[in-house]
């Protein structure tokens, strides 16, 4: 997905790390005031939130709050050790309160509290500032001011300006922080996103603002966007100078177990989490050779996965996911599995050439925004791979079926539909990784079991193929972080585990190194299945009130939710 949610993902890590970035250390007063002089929780909640947005610019402005429209963070070391030390203060202000609270205040204390620890990992505790584009890539994306008609072209034309005008010294800082050489799979993500973006400046984005007739502010646009191109092609041909390394990704066993406990609060053993995701792995292996058995008779499962992956739309992906929606919807109603709050719909666009490092994903207004769309987007193959590889990548009409699910209905945009008006302003505006695509991913199975495809092996080879593809991210990310598993390793494993095809799996494979998050879509699938079945006891009619119930919290850590919906008395995690 590409709602910023703590610490992201998606779409990716891209875009939750649009949350780790810092603005001007001159801006950063106080955490939250002082905790010994605040007489309420919500007063220390909203002083947080004051100092906060300043110092995450990018962020504000993507949850709609546009007087901070055209700001970029500040990248430089003092800028960034702003950031570490607002978040730091945060935390220790937070603990340190001692005024009366409501329940809902202490758990709204404890989302905030979580939060700031979670980007605080990244910050005081990877290298990522100066090894991985994708820290800087998220905060860097201009799609806002191109996609969103939140004003008028030329107010958003004007804000645009502002955002390019500074990004020559937003590379430059980046420039200096990248300490070559970088990962090989680093370099390709760099070179591709930071390129990416110059071409856009020129291309897609002069073509949104080409009816606004202002012949001086398009020259204005055009010198502003020269500069801007002009210094992102710099930085990706310097990350490209120096050949990547075939190592250096790696977070190692415990920063990554401190990863997950910071931002998901799961404490579970990294042992025992691999055991939890290969066997889901055999799980939903077993089921496809069952489904495969009727649909693919006497063909073995790669052929089986080949022959559902053939099944396209004449018409491209983009034409057969916006036909799916309306019937994904109507599903959700006839079968009522989940309240749908007010009357939005998502639209359906391909991805533009600098976010193409996965299939699709979806980009959704904040709480601040009024009436605007969410935008689905699909990314056609890369035109560097050749024509069977190119092919291969686009997805089958069912396995897309279950992509629409996850990013629209109702995955991504139904749980947003109910984050933006959860009681919590935390619960709007922070929305975890794990709680995200945990419950993205969650309602794919969820679907079928409640009758999508009524029984046919076909629909349920392409809900198969999307579990398979997030059970062998979830061991990548543990592999390839924690037990010395190369990249070649990790793109074997989802060609022969996961049977994905070939340009899927060094997508994926890629993305695991520069992401080491990836896991949260079992991760928090597996929580979220378990504390359905523990809630309900089993009753599939209770279903709708565990989903409703549920998505009311926002986006906290799982194991708070948890918590709070099994009346326990300490978060903790459970598979």
């Amino acid at each position: 997905m590409k709602r910023d949610f703590v610490r992201f993902g998606g779409a990716a890590m891209a875009a939750s790390l649009l949350l780790l970035t810092a603005c001007n250390a001159s801006d950063n007063k106080s955490a939250s005031g002082a905790a010994s002089s605040v007489k309420t929780w919500t007063e220390f909640r909203d002083n947080f939130l004051k100092g906060y947005f300043p110092l995450n610019p990018n962020f504000a402005v993507y949850q709609g709050k546009h007087e901070f429209d055209g700001q970029m963070p500040d990248w430089s070391p003092g800028g960034l050790e702003a950031q570490a030390a607002y978040l730091e203060k945060a935390i220790a202000d937070a603990k340190a309160l001692d005024i009366a609270m409501t329940d809902a205040e202490k758990f709204e204390r404890d989302y905030l509290i979580r939060v700031a620890e979670g980007q605080l990992f990244f910050l005081r505790d990877t290298d990522f500032v100066a090894k991985n584009p994708a820290f800087y890539t998220g905060a860097l994306d201009p799609n806002v001011y191109i996609a969103r008609p939140y004003d008028t072209p030329e107010k958003r034309m004007k804000a645009f300006i502002q955002y390019a005008e500074k990004v020559p010294t937003a590379a430059a800082q980046i420039k200096a922080n990248l300490k070559l050489p970088l990962p090989a799979t680093f370099v390709k993500y760099g070179t591709a996103g930071f390129g990416g973006f110059a071409d856009y400046y020129k291309g897609d984005a002069k073509a949104a603002f080409a009816s606004v007739k202002d012949e001086a502010l398009q020259k204005q646009f055009d010198d502003a966007v020269a500069k801007a191109g002009d210094a992102m092609t710099d930085l990706a041909k310097y990350v490209g100078s120096q050949p990547g390394t075939t190592d250096g990704y790696a977070l190692g066993a415990d920063k990554f177990a401190k990863m997950i406990l910071t931002n998901e609060g799961v404490d579970t053993p990294i042992d025992e989490l691999e055991r939890i995701g290969q066997a889901d792995l055999r799980r939903n292996q077993d089921a496809l050779k069952a489904a495969c058995a009727t649909y693919a008779a006497g063909m073995t499962i790669a052929d089986c996965m080949k022959k559902m992956n053939n099944d396209k739309s004449a018409d491209r992906p983009v034409a057969e996911a916006r036909r799916q929606l309306p019937i994904l919807r109507a599903f959700l109603v006839e079968k009522d599995l989940v309240s749908i709050p007010g009357t939005e719909q998502a639209q359906v666009e391909e991805s533009p050439p600098y976010n193409r490092q996965n299939s699709a994903y979806i980009d959704i207004p904040g709480p601040y925004e009024k009436g605007l769309p969410s935008v689905y987007y699909i990314s056609p193959p890369d035109p560097s791979w050749d024509k069977a590889t190119q092919n291969d990548f686009v997805p089958g009409r069912k396995d897309l079926m279950f992509t629409s699910v996850h990013e629209v209905w109702p995955g991504h945009f139904l749980n947003f539909l109910h984050s933006n008006r959860a009681e919590s302003i935390f619960g709007k505006l922070f929305v975890g990784y794990a709680f995200a695509e945990g419950w993205a991913h969650y309602t794919e199975e969820m679907m079928w079991d409640a009758g999508l495809g009524a029984g046919d092996p076909e629909t349920h080879i392409g809900q198969l193929s999307n579990a398979l593809l997030r059970d062998c991210r979830y061991l990548s990310a543990i592999g390839l972080h924690t037990k010395g598993m190369t990249v070649a390793d990790s793109e074997k494993l989802f060609k022969e585990q996961c049977y994905q095809d070939e340009g899927n799996a060094r997508q994926q494979a890629a993305r695991g190194t520069y992401d080491p998050a990836y896991l949260n879509y079992t991760m928090g699938k597996l929580m979220i299945r378990k504390l359905r079945d523990d809630w309900t006891k089993g009753d599939k009619t209770k279903w709708k009130a565990f989903h409703d119930e549920f998505l009311s919290y926002g986006g906290p850590p799982i194991p708070m939710v948890r918590a709070a919906m099994m009346k326990e008395a300490t978060p903790k995690a459970v598979f």
